[in-house]
This record gives C-alpha cells, sequence and structure tokens, in this order.
C-alpha cells in the first residue's frame, strides 16, 4: 500500500524511538494498531452498507471502471466503443457530437453551436 522497505521501516523505527521514547514505543505501536483496525472496520462497514443500499440496477457497478486513468486508457486503446464517437466516419446525425471539420466555402455561414455558446 505505502511501498515502505526495509530501509524505509528502519528510519522510520529509529525516528520513533528517539521521538516517543525507549519506554513509551511498544505502548504507541500498540494502539497505532488499534487505530488501523479500527480504521479498516469503518471502511468495509461503510462499503457493505453502500453495497446494501444500492438500488438493484446500480449493485453490479464495478467502480474501478470509473476509475480516470481506466477511462482513458480504455478511450485511447478503443477497448470500448463511445456513443459519442462515429462509427462510419461521418459523424453524428443528431448533432450531439463531434464532427469533422471542413473548410467553409466562400458565401457560406459558419456552423453555429448552440451550446457551445
Amino acid at each position: 500500500m505505502f511501498d515502505v522497505g526495509f530501509p524505509e521501516f528502519l528510519v522510520l523505527a529509529v525516528i520513533a524511538l528517539f521521538v516517543i521514547g525507549p519506554e513509551r514505543l511498544p505502548g504507541a505501536a500498540a494502539q497505532a494498531g488499534r487505530v488501523l483496525r479500527e480504521l479498516r472496520e469503518l471502511a468495509s462497514g461503510a462499503k457493505r452498507e453502500l453495497t446494501e443500499h444500492l438500488d438493484p440496477e446500480l449493485s453490479d457497478l464495478d467502480l474501478r471502471s470509473l476509475d480516470p486513468r481506466e477511462l482513458m486508457r480504455r478511450t485511447l486503446e478503443g477497448d470500448e466503443p463511445s456513443a459519442e464517437r462515429p462509427t462510419n466516419g461521418s459523424g453524428p446525425t443528431n448533432g450531439s457530437g463531434p464532427t469533422k471539420a471542413r473548410p467553409v466555402a466562400e458565401g457560406e455561414r459558419p456552423p453555429y453551436d448552440p451550446d457551445a455558446t
């Protein structure tokens, strides 16, 4: 989780020894362990309550799929077809998404997007 190796742990232990003192270090370590255990129990309880109270439609929702990195990876790799992306190269017909830009002919008015203004 924190990617703490042996050298980092050793430095943290020496710092804790100096800050807390050798007499109170075992008690402080036990207290830290209890606090971490309680935090884990709180997190698992909150997760359990959320999954119990979600609508049946949303109960199978994978929250990891909403991770911004995962969304960008899928978008860039094209793993999941998007509703906004044109499938035949002509662009959307309902005007709800991006279309290919083309030069405006002389005398022609440029396209107007009311949602963009």
